[in-house]
């Protein structure tokens, strides 16, 4: 039964009285498969969580792992992922290396019968994410998508709304996030996770957006704005229903970045000055200032275009976008 008396900021589920309040703390022994800034920051956020301990770390190299394990007061450092992965010790892993790697060692911590949380995005397409699910479910055990903003209490709030029917039928979303990874989710918000897109229109080669179409009248609107000149402008979603901005093309005789209104509806890259740089940074203490470099973008070997070193591997979360 839900419990009307309890603070909004309190979880969803223990307002509704699905959990108890005094099982949160529990017992819960964390080992961190992967020692990049993103484990560290789990690592910091662990600290303050009643009931959880860090009790092992895991990397290619035992010098870094011993090196992770103590900066974070973190009993065991391995260099040997299954290693970690069987331990005793270790109730839950948390996987926080790359992208690509998210399947196989998502895996290797659910063989060895372990929980897991994984860093998103959780796999690299919707089939191995799927049988990834399925490996969990037939060991018995937890996974995760590391998708924090879920439990943000407005977005508990929304959820809560919409199961209750407190709005009615959902037809709209709207999202804008300078991330795509965290836009994307207002549609499985709004829709449900069963929902499948029948028509995207998308739009933005570095800032951008999409209307993503679900049929039966629902649509969910996505923007992924750009910087310019060190603040966020809304992305311009390209749409043949809607009208244009009388202000979206240059006056005769004007220059087509003469002024802040015009440039901010044009493309960045022809707008750009020939050396000015923003850099995006802060994963996971959002919102954070923008500083303005008057140096060129940096050429980062082994990084795809448009992102920058950050402790020594590539990351969207820190990257020279140009203006």
């Amino acid at each position: 039964m839900a419990n009307n008396d309890l603070p909004p900021s309190t979880p969803l589920d223990v307002r509704q009285g699905v959990t108890d309040a005094k099982d949160i703390a529990h017992p819960l022994r964390w080992g961190i498969l992967g020692t990049g800034n993103i484990s560290a920051q789990w690592v910091w956020c662990l600290q303050q969580v009643p009931g959880a301990t860090t009790v092992a770390a895991a990397a290619r190299d035992k010098d870094r792992a011993q090196a992770f394990a103590d900066r974070h007061g973190i009993g065991t450092a391995y260099d040997s992922y299954a290693d970690m992965v069987a331990a005793p010790d270790v109730d839950i892993v948390y996987v926080g290396t790359i992208t690509r790697l998210h399947k196989e060692h998502t895996l290797l911590a659910i063989e060895a019968g372990k929980h897991v949380l994984c860093e998103k995005p959780l796999a690299v397409n919707a089939d191995d994410a799927a049988e990834m699910y399925a490996a969990a479910k037939a060991q018995g055990v937890m996974l995760q998508d590391a998708m924090w903003t879920r439990f943000f209490p407005a977005v508990e709030h929304a959820r809560f709304a919409i199961r209750a029917g407190v709005i009615g039928d959902v037809s709209l979303v709207q999202s804008d996030f300078f991330d795509p990874i965290y836009t994307i989710q207002a549609g499985p918000l709004g829709f449900g996770a069963e929902a499948t897109p029948t028509r995207v229109v998308a739009t933005g080669r570095q800032g951008g957006g999409a209307i993503v179409e679900y049929g039966e009248g629902k649509v969910a609107v996505l923007s992924d704005p750009v910087v310019v000149n060190g603040s966020l402008s809304p992305s311009r979603l390209s749409t043949p229903n809607l009208p244009k901005s009388p202000r979206s093309s240059a006056r005769s005789g004007e220059s087509p970045c003469s002024s802040p209104a015009t440039a901010r509806q044009r493309s960045p890259s022809a707008c750009r000055p020939p050396a000015a740089c923003h850099h995006a940074t802060g994963h996971g203490t959002y919102p954070r200032p923008f500083s303005t470099s008057n140096t060129r973008c940096p050429a980062t070997s082994g990084c795809p275009r448009g992102s920058r070193t950050n402790t020594g591997s590539c990351t969207r979360r820190k990257r020279c976008i140009a203006a």
